[in-house]
């Protein structure tokens, strides 16, 4: 039966309010492993007007200037006016912070197994309990869906054109969204593009559609899914002048939708930014990707879902299940074996595997955390392939 149906996925620029509080938390985080590879770090930023709020629990033997992070980050970001109701140079900073609890660090340091073996090695437990999931499709170059893939190239564009003087009128925050058509999971069409850019006040309305549809759309959008039934909408409202943490208050972690694969797969309950990968919600979730991308791109599936979860102080994964959406050529039984046999899913199995205590995690804040292909990320690396299918 040939199914047609619409699927949307949205994206926004690093100078919406929560990409500011997950760039700046990342950046801590980053801040904190060049000199201590060994912290233990999970940064919560909030910012509003004129405002950065730094909370959380990290512990760690070195020394950073938190006040000279933030403002750096926000003004790289390009709130560098206060006219603009947030300001790099001019905003409070406020930090809140204590080290990490020490019933959490007696799960983390020494994994419930190696207490109960008395292993002589010891190992990692999980920082905390919970689920996540890696995603791949063959749809796109990236093995990533094709909604999300033109809504981050559409929000990077916009910030780019930004950034350049393409376009001078506009501002830091900005959302993009997409909307394709599917034809028997196959993407046929774009049906709609929504971008709302922050602007200066005196711009018409008509200039800014003009301008983001030559500039931003038309550089991105392949014109073989454009026909014309595509709708296009710039700014509904018809004015977005106050926008940043000016116009809405942000959060570390509320764009993980965003982060992942635009809601085409399912998300665990945890956010990314600000944790370093002792924490499973961030590194288990980069593992599962890992291993959903080189099945893919071994040629078992068309699409795959890995999907781990973990107990708090637990090194290996509680279940691991593998999901094809009925593309598999093999049995998912089968998948799922092969994965507990080929890949090391404890924490300190997927730290040391990517290489995980390095200061690489500022740099995908933004645009998202999979399909970067103008990033050499250890996890979308093609690696296994070979090893899956001698396994096979």
């Amino acid at each position: 039966m040939v199914k047609k149906y619409l699927m949307s996925s949205e994206s926004v620029t690093e100078g919406h309010p929560d990409k500011i509080a997950d760039k700046i938390s990342d950046s801590i985080l980053d801040a904190i492993l060049t000199l201590d590879k060994d912290a233990r770090v999970a940064c919560e930023t909030l910012v509003t007007t004129g405002l950065a709020f730094i909370s959380g629990e990290i512990t760690t033997d070195c020394y950073v200037d938190f006040t000279d992070i933030v403002r750096s980050t926000i003004l790289d970001i390009g709130y560098n006016r206060a006219k603009y109701g947030f300001d790099g140079e001019t905003c409070g900073v406020i930090t809140s912070l204590k080290e990490q609890s020490a019933d959490i660090a007696l799960g983390v340091d020494q994994s419930f197994e190696s207490k109960e073996k008395e292993k002589d090695k010891q190992q990692l437990g999980a920082g905390d309990q919970g689920i996540m999931y890696g995603y791949a499709t063959d749809e796109t170059k990236e093995y990533m869906p094709l909604p999300i893939i033109l809504a981050h190239k559409l929000a990077r564009r916009l910030a780019e054109v930004r950034k350049k003087n393409i376009i001078d009128y506009l501002r830091p925050d900005g959302k993009t969204q997409v909307t394709i058509e599917y034809d028997n999971n196959t993407p046929v069409r774009v049906d709609k593009v929504l971008i709302s850019a922050q602007h200066h006040p005196e711009v018409a309305q008509s200039t800014i559609k003009r301008d983001l549809t030559e500039f931003v759309i038309k550089e991105i959008i392949d014109p073989k899914l454009i026909d014309d039934d595509m709708e296009i909408l710039i700014n509904p409202t018809g004015r977005f002048v106050i926008g940043g943490p000016h116009g809405d208050a942000g959060l570390t972690g509320r764009k993980i939708i965003v982060d992942t694969y635009g809601g085409t797969a399912r998300h665990g309950g945890g956010a990314f930014s600000g944790k370093d990968p002792t924490k499973v919600d961030r590194s288990a979730s980069y593992a599962a990707r890992h291993i959903a991308k080189n099945i893919v791109a071994a040629g078992l599936a068309k699409k795959c879902e890995v999907q781990l979860s973990y107990a708090i102080g637990v090194a290996q994964p509680l279940s691991v299940m593998v999901e094809t959406f009925e593309t598999s050529k093999i049995k998912e039984a089968s998948l799922i074996k092969v994965v507990k046999k080929l890949f090391d899913l404890t924490p300190g199995g997927i730290i040391d595997k990517f290489d995980l205590m390095r200061p690489i995690y500022s740099q995908i804040t933004n645009y998202g955390h999979f399909g970067r292909l103008d990033l050499d990320l250890p996890w979308e690396k093609l690696d296994m392939i070979k090893a899956i299918q001698k396994e096979i």
